[in-house]
């Protein structure tokens, strides 16, 4: 499966940027998943990547193809591509079988292809399957009912899935009748003979052409496989439609019709008619937001089988974080249009770059504090916050914060300057959507609207510290009092609102203790998770523990 590279890709209406100059890179065989909130470009970037929507400006290469290049004049359509595209709405003939469906595409496809002898082909699976005349009886006799009698459509099915058989190899498999010989391996034996002697003659007719089949029998001719620009015979389609319903589980449903099917059905349905035609990348646009939560939990689990299986590049869209943290290798978080984090799931959520990244990936939400504090000789950051509450910061690694600020101020500078630069150029047009500083939110008893709240001058010792709710314990032992402001037991968890003054900060305490409202106790911080951000950039400084005076 090819690698996505996308460099400087744009995507504006007017001076609405959907995508704002994503530089990306999406490697062979990921799984992929575009979070963000809604309006955010997820979508758009898939639709450009799959070829449904045009860039502005910008370069997309799927493996060893340009597909579009803005510069250049390239862009390949959607159908030369050779993704599969998985929607949010399944998109199924209502009149149409499940087979139907899923080899409607498969009908469609004229292209070069090399040129099989498919008689052969069907000998060669039914010699490899009647290797084994016992388990061929055993599948046949496991589809017999209460009264005796044998299901020969069940038979089949069982069949195709056992050996990779197409209908029409099945049935002439089950039609030699090995489970009604007296002895099976004596028959097989006497059918493989025959079938052996077949072969042999096909192959003969063959050289006499000066042809040659080779292992997957197709034709060669003067050392090199013919070819010919043709469509897909009933048996390849049949084969297409067999391996793709047999990895998602639905080849009993072949005759059905989809509003016969429930929606975890209809949505295996649609993935087999996308893997069908075998596409180098699957593109996903939030598949599973139409299914209830039970399934929607155990598509998530398939999604992942799925990707295994079949070993192709999936790229998958959600604006739900939870989805995005279970199934992808890498997530791609973008605001407006401006990629903010890709990284793997646990890094995006144990070192978000920013507020806005720690604030979106976690639930529940992470706690954001405010705190002014300088920096030791010792290397710790002293820290006053909660009103009058003290602490200390202690980093992972080791840190100059002098040195990070200047750096952070030249990062910012060189931004500007860019920006300006860009501006200069005559094709430059003004992003009316603009970027604006994430305003995080200080969870209070008593809040006052953002437009009564006093605007501060901020400066080097004005921090953000981010807590996870599970970093944040409650009992009898803890450096600070906290009362129980609200209590919601899960089971296996609870959740929790601690108030620290006027102050609400979540916990969440594995176990099934109950707490009760009004309960008082002490608060620690546990772990070495706990996150620094500097207020002034919104950027993340460091991760490491933080240590409660009392």
């Amino acid at each position: 499966m090819p690698q996505i590279i996308l460099r400087d890709v744009t995507k504006r209406w007017g001076k609405f940027y959907a995508v704002d100059h994503l530089d990306l890179e999406i490697e062979d065989n990921a799984f992929i998943t575009l979070l963000g909130p809604s309006g955010c470009g997820k979508t758009t970037t898939l639709r450009m990547i799959a070829g449904l929507e045009t860039p502005t400006s910008g370069r997309i290469q799927i493996g060893d193809t340009v597909v579009y290049d803005s510069e250049a004049g390239i862009n390949i359509p959607a159908n030369k591509r050779k993704v599969g595209f998985l929607f949010q709405n399944y998109a199924l003939w209502p009149n149409m079988t499940v087979y139907q469906n899923i080899s409607f595409g498969l009908s469609n496809i004229r292209e070069e292809m090399p040129t099989y002898d498919f008689a052969a082909k069907k000998k060669a699976a039914l010699l490899a399957a009647l290797k084994n005349p016992a388990e061929i009886v055993r599948i046949t006799e496991e589809c017999r009912d209460k009264q005796g009698k044998l299901d020969a459509g069940k038979a089949y099915l069982k069949l195709i899935d056992a050996y990779t058989l197409s209908i029409d190899t099945a049935k002439e498999l089950f039609s030699m009748k090995l489970h009604e010989a007296p002895d099976a391996a004596a028959e097989a034996k006497r059918l493989s003979e025959r079938l052996k002697g077949q072969l042999e003659d096909i192959r003969k007719s063959h050289r006499g052409k000066g042809e040659e089949l080779n292992e997957e029998f197709a034709l060669v001719k003067g050392g090199k496989v013919v070819t010919s620009v043709r469509r897909l015979t009933n048996e390849e389609i049949d084969l297409s439609v067999r391996r793709v319903a047999r990895i998602v589980k639905i080849g009993m449903f072949m005759d059905r019709y989809p509003a016969e099917l429930s929606g975890g059905q209809q949505q295996r349905v649609a993935i087999a008619r996308t893997l069908a035609p075998k596409p180098q990348v699957l593109f996903m646009d939030e598949p599973l937001s139409n299914l209830d939560a039970k399934l929607r939990l155990e598509m998530r689990y398939e999604l992942q089988r799925l990707h295994l299986e079949t070993g192709s590049t999936f790229v998958y869209v959600t604006h739900d974080q939870m989805e995005a943290m279970t199934l992808a290798t890498k997530i791609c978080l973008i605001n407006n249009g401006v990629l903010q984090q890709y990284d793997a799931p646990l890094s995006v959520y144990n070192r978000p770059n920013n507020l806005f990244v720690a604030d979106f990936v976690g639930n529940p939400s992470i706690n954001f504090v405010e705190a002014k504090g300088s920096q030791e000789e010792d290397g710790s950051i002293r820290l006053s916050m909660l009103d009058g509450v003290k602490a200390v910061f202690w980093s992972n690694e080791k840190l100059s914060l002098a040195q990070w600020l200047t750096e952070a101020e030249n990062e910012e500078k060189e931004r500007q300057e860019k920006t300006s630069r860009q501006s200069k150029d005559k094709k430059y047009v003004e992003k009316g959507n603009k970027d604006e500083t994430f305003r995080y939110h200080i969870s209070r008893i008593d809040e006052e609207p953002e437009s009564m709240q006093a605007q501060q001058v901020l400066t080097d010792e004005d921090f953000v510290l981010g807590i996870r709710p599970e970093n944040i314990g409650f009992g009898e032992e803890g450096e600070i009092g906290g009362t129980v402001f609200g209590a919601m037991p899960t089971g296996m968890e609870s959740t929790m609102k601690i108030a620290v003054g006027n102050y609400l900060l979540t916990s969440v305490i594995f176990g099934n203790t109950v707490y009760k409202i009004g309960e008082t106790g002490k608060i620690r911080v546990n772990g070495n998770q706990v996150l620094l951000f500097d207020r002034k950039h919104g950027k993340c400084i460091a991760a490491g523990s933080l240590a409660l005076m009392s």
